[in-house]
């Protein structure tokens, strides 16, 4: 068997961008997290390695040790389908404060209502109502 799961890499924001979630999508939670202790190669306290559950969906995140010269893109997004517009509008509005709206919630044609954030960890989601 063979399994994709996401994979978030943060840089010391790790705990503070999972809990954003949890707080703002619903069906979410953080299903484990693992911290560096002291010795190992991250920050004391920072999350090696956490599981984080939106809906069904599993996605794995980290604060990564070294410090990279990249972050996230938009071309890599999580796609989060509601089943009303106004939960669309409720989450581009949420997740985009501290970031940036590259679609704002509308109706683009291909879907009745329709959203493109970036929240303020970098992370991109595409807001769909089904």
């Amino acid at each position: 068997m063979i399994r994709a799961t996401p994979f978030l890499m943060f840089q010391g924001r790790c705990e503070e961008a999972l809990r954003f979630y949890v707080q703002t999508l619903p069906e979410t939670e953080i299903a484990s997290i693992e911290r560096f202790g002291e010795g190992e190669p991250g920050p004391v306290g920072t999350v090696r390695f956490a599981r984080l559950r939106i809906g069904a969906q599993e996605i794995i995140a980290n604060d990564s040790p070294p410090v990279h010269d990249f972050t996230f893109t938009p071309s890599f997004s999580l796609w989060i389908e509601c089943d009303e517009a106004a939960e669309v509008d409720r989450l581009a509005t949420a997740l985009s404060d501290g970031g940036r709206q590259m679609m704002p919630a509308d109706d683009y044609g291909f879907s009745r209502r329709f959203a493109f954030v970036e929240d303020r960890f970098g992370v991109s989601f595409q807001i769909n109502a089904a």
